[in-house]
C-alpha cells in the first residue's frame, strides 16, 4: 500500500466550492478578536500599548514623557549597568554573602534598557519600512532604465537591420 507525502485535508474543506464562481459558498471568515484572549492557558490582550514599567511593578531610572533623549538615557544605563557589574564582581570577592541586592540593581537596569528599547520598536519598524520602499523604488528605476536600454538597442539593430536591406 502506498501512503501520500502529505495527509488528506481535513473534511471541513468541502464546505468551500469554487470561489471564483460563488463567493457566496463559503463560510463567513470569524470576527476579529477584540479585547483579551486566552492562547494555551495564557491570557493576552490585542492592545497593542507598551505598559509603563510601573504598571509592571518597576521602577523607572530614566526621565517620564514624551520628550525622552533615547540616547542620552542609553547610554546612561548603560554606564550603570557596567558600574553595577564591577560592583558585583566586587562584592562576590569580598562579600559573597551580600550578592543579591547587586544582582537586583543590574536586574532593574536591564528592565529599563529592555522598556527603553521596546519603546523604540515602532521607529525601527517605521525606518525599516521606509529603507524596503527606497529599496524598491530604487530596483524599479533601475528596471525601468534597462527596458528603455535594450528597447534603443533593438531599435538600433532594427534600424541597422533596414540599412543593409535596403543597401543591397
Amino acid at each position: 500500500m502506498a501512503t501520500a507525502t502529505y495527509p488528506p485535508p481535513p473534511p471541513y474543506y468541502r464546505l468551500y466550492k469554487d470561489y471564483s464562481q460563488d463567493p457566496k459558498s463559503a463560510p463567513e471568515p470569524p470576527p476579529p478578536i477584540e479585547g483579551t484572549y486566552v492562547c494555551f492557558g495564557a491570557t493576552y490582550t490585542t492592545d497593542d500599548t507598551l505598559p509603563c514599567l510601573e504598571e509592571q511593578g518597576v521602577r523607572q531610572l530614566y526621565p517620564k514623557g514624551p520628550d525622552v533623549d533615547y540616547k542620552k538615557e542609553l547610554r546612561s544605563l548603560n554606564g550603570d549597568l557596567q558600574l553595577h557589574i564591577l560592583e558585583l564582581a566586587d562584592v562576590l570577592i569580598e562579600r559573597p554573602s551580600q550578592y543579591a541586592r547587586r544582582v537586583e540593581e543590574i536586574s532593574l537596569v536591564f528592565k529599563n534598557l529592555h522598556h527603553l528599547l521596546n519603546s523604540l520598536r515602532p521607529h525601527q519598524a517605521r525606518a525599516t519600512l521606509i529603507h524596503i520602499l527606497e529599496l524598491q523604488i530604487q530596483r524599479r528605476k533601475q528596471a525601468v532604465e534597462d527596458i528603455k536600454r535594450r528597447r534603443e538597442e533593438a531599435r538600433r539593430l532594427l534600424d541597422e537591420a533596414l540599412k543593409t536591406t535596403d543597401g543591397n
